[in-house]
Order: structure tokens, then sequence, then C-alpha cells
């Protein structure tokens, strides 16, 4: 080996060691006080579906909703090295884990990157790392986080087989792309984008085409693909216990298409929904919100590309691929008109990385110590702002609908509710038994997160509209007070009729999240119980960072 292969070597190992530094401090960043941010409807939705795998040990794939099944199979792994052996024992900390430790894995991917990206990469390890986005992401127990690794995933090893032509690369991103299938079905957008950007870097290459296309190993691409279908079909099929999982996770696209077009979904953005995310978001008056940083990086990386210059130690066919990549998912996801905000994450890892190779352009033509110093002066300015959008978003603003990334989250009023009904359980045993069964009637099953906050409970009631025998304690939609009223003191004889008082205090609802407002009644009878009863030490304490709330009212419903 020469001494500038034994240089080259050298400097590429202490870039993969940086990049295990970022990532360690990535870890650090995203896994503190993960049981702090009330449960999101989706997040709720989805451990409950997490449910049916860790009490039955089943797996069904809805075609119409939920999507694929990585996030549960990593829950129950997650679960099982936590101790928890039912849904029960399952704990926010341990779902959020998840997505932690996929976001941590992204930002650890890009040292595979080291040699198609030199220093470039270190930097887009960085902007991954502290990227608010990235962050608040890495803590939402959603597939969004999975699939944006399981993508760059496939994007490394495909990179490694074209400069090694070994088959495990293959074999690699293989794997990669079935783990891509079975997390979400928005995976066959990047692999569009993906073919579309290697189409295009092949035919900029004047001259050389025949010489590509006839150097590849159709064999291993083959076996790639192979590997692909059968780690997907696995995991749908639940290692084909349930073959019928295999075909609905293809027929699935008939829905997902509808709802790309924007019908039936209250989900419908403008184009620039994302953009403007990223760029600037100021919500009633609260703090700017911006990753401009990163776009600008990213635009200097995308002139670059069309330079076609191999700025410091880039390979500028790569390079021309993640810009047309990124181009076209940003074009697709801004198209369709169903935008959620967590979407963004599919191409934000590319705008990262691209935005490493800006930094690293900027150095490279950067002549004069002076001007360097600029450059490195803004990339610290970038990485700091980061940093405080990432502590102020996942740790100030968490719950709160002036964060953009916070999107139809409960508020964190959702504890009270769920604070009183704990202590009623624990002290007259409220949901334990049908007798004192607790309700919950919210129009369009809008009650969720509740069934995960109430899990221990075993007879807990939801429903859409009033139930026809009300029980000792209900929590019912502000919608649905009149219906309720309706139901205790019109439609019920005068001698079955009871008192039911408000079960939260002044001023007697909650919201649960923008536009669901809860109210509790619970019956007289029930409430002179739990008042009977001595404060209980024990029952006053809530596990995580919320103190319980044990004071409820005996204010009578106006009929």
């Amino acid at each position: 080996m020469s001494g500038l292969e034994e240089t080259s070597d050298r400097r590429l190992r202490l870039f993969c060691l940086l990049i295990i530094v970022v990532a360690l401090g990535a870890f650090g960043l995203r896994a503190p006080r993960l049981r702090m941010r009330p449960m999101h409807t989706d997040e709720a939705v989805h451990a409950d579906k997490y449910r049916m795998l860790i009490e039955d040990g089943v797996y069904e794939y809805e075609p119409n909703e939920y999507h694929g099944p990585t996030l549960n199979y990593a829950t129950l792994l997650s679960a099982r090295l936590s101790g928890a052996r039912t849904y029960v024992e399952t704990t926010e900390t341990t779902l959020r884990i998840v997505p932690v430790v996929f976001g941590t894995l992204l930002v650890l991917l890009m040292a595979g990157l080291t040699r198609g990206l030199g220093f470039a990469s270190v930097i887009a390890a960085v902007l991954a790392a502290l990227s608010p986005a990235m962050v608040y992401y890495s803590r939402y127990y959603i597939q969004e986080m999975l699939l944006a690794c399981f993508t760059l995933g496939m994007i490394v090893c495909g990179y490694r087989y074209v400069r090694t032509r070994s088959l495990v690369w293959t074999l690699a991103a293989g794997v990669f792309a079935g783990l891509m299938h079975a997390t979400k079905e928005t995976a066959i957008i990047a692999f569009g984008a993906m073919g579309l950007a290697l189409a295009i870097v092949i035919l900029l290459q004047s001259g050389q085409r025949r010489r590509i296309l006839t150097g590849v190993n159709w064999l291993h691409v083959l076996l790639g693909v192979v590997a692909a279908v059968v780690v997907s079909a696995l995991l749908y099929s639940v290692l084909l216990r349930r073959p019928v999982g295999i075909w609905d996770s293809y027929r699935t696209y008939a829905v997902y298409f509808s709802r790309a077009r924007g019908q039936d979904t209250a989900h419908v953005h403008p184009w620039y929904y994302y953009l403007q995310i990223l760029l600037y978001a100021r919500y009633f008056h609260g703090p700017i919100w911006t990753e401009a940083w990163i776009l600008v990086l990213a635009a200097v990386g995308l002139a670059a590309a069309v330079r076609g210059t191999s700025p410091g130690r880039m390979d500028p066919k790569f390079v021309r691929f993640l810009a047309v990549y990124t181009l076209a998912m940003i074009v697709v996801y801004s198209a369709i008109p169903y935008k959620t905000p967590w979407c963004l994450l599919s191409f934000l890892t590319g705008l990262i990385l691209l935005a490493g190779v800006g930094a690293a352009s900027l150095w490279t033509w950067a002549k004069w110590p002076f001007a360097q110093g600029v450059v490195a002066s803004l990339v610290l300015a970038a990485a700091a702002h980061l940093a405080f959008l990432a502590y102020r978003a996942n740790f100030v603003y968490y719950a709160d609908c002036r964060n953009p990334y916070v999107y139809a989250h409960p508020t964190e009023e959702i504890f009270t509710a769920v604070n009183v009904i704990e202590d009623y359980a624990a002290t007259v045993g409220l949901g334990h038994s049908p007798e004192k069964r607790l309700q919950v009637a919210v129009p369009g099953q809008d009650y969720w997160p509740l069934p995960w906050y109430f899990r221990n409970l075993p007879c807990v009631g939801y429903t859409s509209e009033v139930p026809h025998e009300v029980g000792p304690v209900i929590l019912v939609s502000d919608a649905l007070e009149g219906a309720l009223a309706h139901r205790l003191y019109e439609e019920t004889p005068i001698e079955q009729r009871r008192i039911y008082l408000y079960l939260f205090e002044k001023p007697y609802y909650i919201w649960a999240r923008p536009g669901v407002k809860l109210v509790g009644f619970v019956r007289k009878d029930f409430w002179d119980e739990y008042a009977s009863h001595e404060p209980d030490p024990a029952a006053a304490l809530i596990e995580g960072a919320h103190d319980r709330e044990t004071q409820t009212t005996g204010n009578p419903v106006r009929p």
C-alpha cells in the first residue's frame, strides 16, 4: 500500500470515528424524558396494533390503515429487552426508544458514505443529529424514522456495491429495500426517485453508458431483488403464518393512491407546505422556526452537482445521484395533496446529505484562510442554531401548537383526565368491574389516545355516541353533552334518574386535542364513595414528569 493510500485510509477511519461520536451525541439528544409528551393519536393507535403482537402473538396487516409491521416487531424486541411481557407493562419509553434507536442509526449509517462524500459525510451526520425535525420525529412512535433509516441504508449499501461489486452489498441493499416496503407504503416513492436518479447519472456518462451497463452483474441485481421480496414477504405474512398479508401489502396501493390525490382526507395542504415548515414557520406570535441552514447549504451542494466537479474527495457521480434523488422526492411529496409534517423526513435526509456536500464544497472553494474561517463559522453557527431549536422543539414546545412539528396533537390537559380517572380506579375500583365501568363517548372515535392511558383498566367502553345505559363515570365530547343530559333527564323515568356531578375542576372540561373538548361526569353516589375514602399517598404519585391532581368537584349537571 502506498503512502497516499495509507493517508487516505487513515483519514476515512478518522471520519468514521467522528461520525460514531456524533451518533452517540444524537442518541443523547433524543433519548431523555421520552414520557413527558402526551401520546399522539397515531402513536396510541400503533401501540394498540402492537398489543395484538405482544398479547396474542399475531399481526394482521390492514391494507387501509396503520402501515407495515416493522415498527411492531421492533417494539416487541424493545419490550423484551426492557422486561415488559404484557401490554400493560409497556411504557412510552418502551415504544419511543424504537424511533430513537433508528434515528441514531440513520446518523451512524453516514459512516458508510465516507468514501463517496469524504468530510461532507461528517458534516451531514452533525446536521442530521441536530435537525429539529429529525430529533422530534426520532422521539415519535410512528413509522417515518424507520423508513428514513432504511432508505438511507439502501442508498449506502447500493453505493458500496457500485464501488466494490460485492454480492454482500447488493444483498444488504435488498434487505433494506424489503424493510422499507415492510415499513410504509410510501417506500415506492423512494424506489422511483432512486431509479430516476440512477438512470440520469448513467445517461450523463456520455461514451461510458455501454461500459457501465455491460459491467453490471445482473445475477447480483436479481439476488438483491429476491432478498427484498423475501424480507418483505416474511414480515407481512408473520413468517408465512398469514400469507394473505403478502397480497394485502400490494393491493393497498389502490387505497393510498386515492389518499394521495386528497380524497376522503382532512390532511390536504398546499404544495409548499413542507418547504414552508423548513424555511420559516411562526404560529400565534410564537417563536420563529427554521432549518434554512440546511436548505441553503443543500442549494450549494446542488450547484456542485450541476458543475459535475469533485470538490475535495467527493464522488461527483454520487453527488449527482443524491441531487436528482432529493429533487425528485421533493417534487413528488410537494405535488401530493395529502401531507403530514413527518413525511418531510423522506426527503430531508437527502437535503442533509446535499448540505454536507455544500459545506465541504464551500470549504474547498475558499482558497484563503480568512474565507475558510468564514465557512467554518457558518457551519458552526448553523449547528448551534439547529441544536437550540431542537432543544426548544423537544423539551419546551413539545406539545405546543406553535411548534410546526406538533400536528393535531393532544394537549397536556389530557393528563388531567388520566390523573382523575386513575385516582378513581385506585380508590373505588373504577374500570375494574362491569358495574364500575368507565365510559368514553366521542364522535368519530376521536377518543384516542385515551385507550393507551386506560390500558390497565379492563372495563372501559369506547363509543361514538352516548351509551344507552350510562355508568358511574363517563367522559364525553362537548358535542354530546346535550345528548347525555337528554338521556339522563328526559329519556330516563323519574324514579330511575340519578344525579351526576362534573368530574373535573372549573372550567369542568379539558381540551384533549384541537377541536376535541372532553367533559367528565360522575354519579353522585359513586362520588360520595370516592370522597369517603382517606387520601392514599401512593395514589397521589403519577409515573413520569407530571404531578397528580387529586381534586374533584361536586357541581351538579345542569339539566
